[in-house]
């Protein structure tokens, strides 16, 4: 079969591999039929991530099931679902605690597209077919009514939107209109994805970025948006604060932004060997620091439910480009793009 490969920065080819085969009573076989682009990605094809070259790419997509072990229960042959891009066992006690990012079946950070930080490597999303080992743990039936293509990050970075608001729904419900404010410091799909969900849980979303294409789709998304790198000192401070840029000078602005015993979520991989914060600020004041990667598996139930009531996430979708076009269009992504065989 055929999978898309990282060669080197600007150069992603198609290469021969052997088929993955059912092994085991709980694996699938599907075939991915809408691949989207995590920010990780475009920041590799960039050169802003240090990875090595060489292996499959892509762990963003829906996908069709095409076979079935024995054991499998939940989904069935031909039916479309979300592939969570961390692979989980769904049973042991990290699954049962809704840890799915830290399975302790498997190596830590087993997941799919990402080989050369990946525990277990799974494979790439972009290839004909892809091995589920743990089907009833981890897929995840797809809404028919909802655009696949606006879904297509579902397996990692609108989940990890979410998770930057949603734990907070209640804290902003409790205080008043004038204070329910997020601030979001944005590059990428993520923080979109977080501005969108804040504006659903009904706050007041100021996103702050550099870029005019991301602007006017917070916009569109609920957001005030902002043409600047970091927010405005003179702003009130902010009860739910949201940082992916992985830049260390807007990560202590944020912190800077966030009001006593607030909390800031910081959804960024930093590749330096350290990172300053400024600790005794945030002990004094109070504030909840969250960062760490997202157990998609546990979220995606949450998220799909303000999918199916009609929240509309397609603004975030840069390009929509087809299947065969990927060794050409993947080098030169600069936003979420989907690739797509349907």
């Amino acid at each position: 079969m055929r999978q898309l490969t990282f060669e080197e920065i600007g150069r992603y080819v198609w290469r021969e591999v052997d088929s993955p085969e059912i092994t085991g009573p709980e694996q699938a076989l599907v075939r991915p039929v809408a691949v989207a682009c995590c920010d990780l990605d475009v920041a590799v094809v960039q050169g802003r991530v240090p990875m090595p070259p060489g292996h499959a790419v892509g762990h963003e997509g829906l996908a069709e099931v095409v076979a079935i072990g024995h054991g499998v229960r939940t989904v069935d042959v031909g039916e479309r679902v979300v592939v969570p891009f961390q692979i989980s066992c769904g049973s042991c006690g990290p699954c049962r605690r809704g840890v799915t990012g830290s399975c302790a079946s498997l190596p830590l950070m087993a997941m799919y597209g990402m080989a050369p930080i990946a525990g277990l490597d799974g494979g790439g999303f972009m290839s004909d077919l892809l091995l589920v080992p743990y089907a009833d743990a981890m897929l995840i039936p797809a809404p028919k009514t909802v655009d696949p293509l606006a879904i297509a990050s579902l397996s990692d970075n609108i989940p990890d939107g979410w998770r930057a608001v949603g734990p907070f729904a209640a804290e902003l419900a409790r205080l008043d209109a004038v204070e329910r404010r997020v601030l979001v410091v944005g590059r990428g799909s993520i923080g979109l994805y977080a501005a969108a969900f804040a504006s659903v849980l009904g706050a007041h979303v100021d996103y702050v970025d550099t870029d005019p294409t991301r602007l006017a789709v917070a916009e569109k998304l609920g957001a005030t948006s902002h043409d600047r790198l970091m927010p405005d000192k003179s702003w009130n401070p902010y009860p739910v604060t949201v940082h992916t840029s992985a830049e260390p000078t807007l990560l202590a602005a944020a912190l800077r932004a966030t009001w006593p015993d607030g909390a800031c979520t910081d959804t960024g991989a930093y590749f330096q060997r350290t990172v300053d914060l400024p600790l005794l600020s945030m002990y004094t004041r109070g504030v909840r620091f969250i960062t760490g990667r997202v157990n998609a598996r546990a979220v995606i139930p949450e998220v799909l439910e303000l999918i199916d009531e009609g929240y509309d996430l397609s603004p975030v979708v840069e390009r929509v480009v087809a299947w065969e076009e990927a060794p050409s269009v993947w080098p030169t992504m600069t936003g979420k793009t989907v690739f797509t065989r349907l």
